[in-house]
């Protein structure tokens, strides 16, 4: 299996996705249909709560205006961003692109199948200090969150392939 992801790196990146998105669909069903039948706050420790929170906007409740439109375009919004990112993942080809790619991909299906389901995300974790909250968040927030720092530190620290660069002599 090891060579199948060497070869094909975008292998192993859909791979992430399928077990993001497996993870979070499972943590949500788990939480919206069990934990939270009765919505409350359960205190974890004295800085991280589990609780029932829906998103209706995107990240931070951005865009969180009433519009049954709304749901539709992002949720469309967010199943084209993991199109386009498994399209580039392939051709990309290198598995410290498709891994965080991959959780991109699952983070993003999660959170669309939320809207399609309920028509908003379902948030749950909630970490606070000193009376401050971090937005409820949830296991497809973790990943996209992760993949695009990885991204980031991949795009800012990795070596230029200069046979890709057109050159102009």
């Amino acid at each position: 299996m090891n060579r199948i992801f060497q070869t094909k790196p975008y292998l192993a990146g859909l791979f992430v996705s399928l077990l993001v998105l497996c993870i979070d669909q499972w943590s949500k069903f788990v939480i919206v249909y069990d934990v939270m039948m009765r919505p409350h706050v359960i205190e974890v420790t004295s800085f991280f709560n589990i609780v029932m929170a829906w998103n209706r906007g995107v990240s931070f409740g951005m865009f969180g205006w009433d519009s049954s439109v709304k749901v539709y375009i992002l949720m469309a919004m967010a199943f084209g961003a993991a199109i386009g990112l498994t399209i580039w993942m392939v051709r990309e080809n290198r598995i410290r692109f498709a891994l965080p790619c991959g959780a991109i991909i699952g983070g993003a299906l999660g959170n669309g199948i939320d809207r399609l389901h309920w028509g908003a995300v379902a948030d749950f974790l909630d970490f606070h200090i000193a009376g401050y909250h971090w937005p409820a968040f949830n296991v497809a927030d973790i990943g996209i969150t992760c993949g695009a720092t990885f991204l980031i530190l991949d795009s800012l620290f990795s070596k230029t392939d200069s046979s890709k660069t057109d050159e102009c002599e």
